[in-house]
């Protein structure tokens, strides 16, 4: 069996791949939501990494959930309604959290459809770039059932209350054009030109302190549903961390220098 997910690393930047193209890259299997958990884990674990690209392999990014399980009632699918409530929250919920927790910045290059928890699994990530053959789609409703993977709140954060009901109660995909104005993506590229746009976004993110954008993503995350005061006093302890790095008086020093920086993460 192939690995599920393929981790290929270029210096301080990671390609996460999903890689079951046959069935358009379905993350509700156990191997897939095992590998993309370790995947976080060991970005976490490793201060010496600034990005990660999540993509799909072959032509779809994610087909979301299988449907050939849920015809089946097998896998995370299968059971009673306490057993299948447990194999979503022990299963395919893993990622959100994970993700949300991934210490660096993400970036999605949605290189085809991204369709119910694969639609997801592109709003899980910080940034999206789409290919022009990209699709959107938030279909739980075609399949009778609810976003079971945090679609709801994630949704609404990325294009606004009335759009991601308009997507969720139709089911309908929308086209990459349409998620670009409609902000769920920061870019459209042509299909040949996706990895190497997420590269050079990657680059651009890379290229500041890694702890620093470790802190960054912390504060934007935590701001999300903290009180003003609050984030204050976070950014405040962070900031207090910030200014005793040793990137940070490089950074400054080579400001003044009108020289490119050197960060080493210390």
């Amino acid at each position: 069996m192939s690995e599920p997910v393929l981790i290929e690393r270029t210096g301080d930047v990671v390609v996460w791949t999903l890689n079951n193209p046959e069935a358009r890259n379905p993350i509700s299997d156990a191997a897939t939501i095992d590998a993309l958990e370790a995947a976080v884990a060991a970005a976490n674990a490793d201060p010496a990494l600034r990005v990660a690209i999540l993509t799909g392999a072959g032509t779809a990014f994610s087909s979301g959930g299988n449907v050939k399980h849920m015809r089946d009632r097998t896998g995370m699918f299968g059971g009673s309604p306490a057993e299948l409530r447990q194999g979503y929250r022990h299963g395919i919920q893993r990622i959100p959290k994970a993700l949300y927790h991934c210490e660096i910045p993400t970036i999605a290059a949605v290189n085809g459809p991204a369709v119910g928890a694969g639609c997801d699994l592109a709003l899980m990530c910080d940034m999206r770039i789409a290919s022009g053959t990209a699709t959107f789609a938030e279909s739980f409703a075609k399949v009778g059932i609810i976003p079971g993977d945090g679609g709801a709140w994630l949704l609404p954060r990325a294009v606004g209350m009335a759009r991601a009901s308009e997507m969720a109660f139709t089911g309908e995909a929308i086209d990459a054009a349409t998620a670009l104005d409609w902000g769920l993506v920061s870019a459209v590229v042509a299909p040949d030109e996706l990895l190497d746009a997420a590269r050079a976004l990657a680059d651009r993110v890379a290229a500041n302190p890694p702890q620093v954008l470790r802190m960054t993503k912390k504060l934007l995350r935590e701001g999300q549903w903290q009180s003003l005061d609050s984030l204050l006093e976070l950014s405040a302890a962070l900031q207090a961390l910030a200014h005793q790095t040793e990137d940070h008086h490089e950074a400054v020093s080579a400001m003044l220098d009108r020289r490119t920086p050197k960060f080493t993460g210390r």
